[in-house]
């Protein structure tokens, strides 16, 4: 009977043990997983921006697990469909989730501006790979950075072009109505001004807006060289089919990388020919080339374009900070990115007082011709 007693007790620790080392070994699996957020449009008109961006910061992820990264990290991808509502509710949810460490979103600036408060009360360090109003790092939140040029440097170099070119000497500028578009009315139409140019009509229409055409009658009278358009893709199409149908075709319509997309061909059609754009051009390095070669190696639905660089370079951002500073203090996680030096797909790079990035902005001109977006 003794014997029998000590055996179970043995038994009993043997499995109390094993229970405790199980429980041990899981607690330390869900220390070690950690989450980042993405929010961006993937779905509506600017879906095919946030769709690449999406997969750059995916892909980040995916290296990051495959390399032996400290933590396991899980992503968190979100739809804000260019909606500032829709991304205060994306937002919200990822600051309820004890998990999400840092976070990086949005394409478009009025979303943006809707969601930097809220990460800026839960301290979550926040980067925005895509909306480029200078009023995202011009409020200065200490959790915001932002890995974009801004619509200031995109407009300037574009204006003084155009006005070297010496072909358009009176432009008509159409924009939205929202930051985004008033900013662009502004920085262009000042750089474009200072350039020798000149503004002959300004005008602005809400986002959603389908008829132009009373907007473009009134521009039209006014004996334009070219139309500027400073809003975003699906508008920019319509504004560029209806000057089709008003007999401007003719004119160039000039724009930056919000309206840099296939969908803007697709939804004008053969109206969309001699619209031209302003991006900022790829910094050429052996860190960008491999990035483009991986992408391509994932064989996404999707295309890069223009942003999937900037969200892969946000989540490197982030991964670097975690892995330096670790999850627990996030005030520390934000400082810990503005003062980085990082060299990136971007080249090395770092950020201002404000959060902005700090690098030289050159642009590439592509213009739309036999149905493509063809760099000039």
């Amino acid at each position: 009977m003794q014997n029998r007693r000590t055996v179970f007790i043995r038994v009993s620790s043997m499995l109390a043990g094993a229970v405790l080392a199980v429980s041990l070994g899981a607690a330390q699996a869900r220390a070690d997983q950690i989450k980042l957020g993405f929010i961006g449009p993937l779905s509506g008109g600017n879906a095919q921006q946030g769709l690449g961006a999406r997969n750059g910061f995916l892909l980040a992820i995916d290296q990051a697990n495959e390399s032996g990264y400290p933590h396991q990290v899980e992503a968190v991808v979100l739809d804000d469909a260019s909606d500032p509502a829709v991304g205060v509710s994306a937002a919200q949810k990822l600051i309820n989730d004890p998990a999400v460490v840092a976070a990086t979103g949005h394409w478009n600036s009025p979303v943006a501006l809707a969601t930097m408060p809220i990460f800026n009360r839960a301290q979550m360090p926040f980067i925005v790979w895509g909306a480029v109003s200078p009023k995202i790092t011009d409020q200065n939140m200490p959790n915001v950075t932002r890995v974009t040029p801004t619509l200031v440097n995109e407009n300037k170099p574009l204006a003084e072009a155009i006005a070297k070119e010496g072909k358009v000497k009176k432009i008509a500028i159409i924009s939205d109505t929202t930051d985004y578009g008033a900013a662009n009315t502004k920085w262009f139409g000042d750089f474009f001004k200072a350039a020798g140019g000149e503004i002959v009509f300004s005008d602005a229409a809400a986002v959603g807006t389908t008829d132009f055409r009373a907007m473009l009658t009134t521009a039209k009278a006014a004996s334009p060289d070219a139309v500027y358009f400073g809003g975003v893709v699906t508008e920019a199409a319509l504004v560029r089919s209806q000057m089709a149908d008003l007999g401007m075709g003719s004119l160039p319509m000039y724009g930056i990388s919000g309206i840099y997309d296939p969908k803007f061909i697709e939804i004008a059609g053969k109206a969309a020919e001699g619209t031209i754009v302003g991006i900022p051009a790829d910094q050429n390095n052996p860190k960008l080339d491999a990035f483009y070669k991986a992408y391509e190696a994932k064989k996404y639905a999707e295309p890069a374009g223009s942003y999937a660089k900037y969200a892969y370079e946000a989540a490197q951002i982030l991964l670097e900070a975690i892995k330096e500073k670790g999850i627990e203090d996030k005030e520390g996680l934000s400082k810990a990115i503005r003062e980085m030096h990082h060299d990136g797909i971007l080249g090395n790079i770092s950020f201002d007082e404000n959060g902005q990035i700090e690098m030289n902005v050159v642009i590439d001109t592509y213009a739309v011709k036999d149905g493509k977006w063809v760099k000039q």
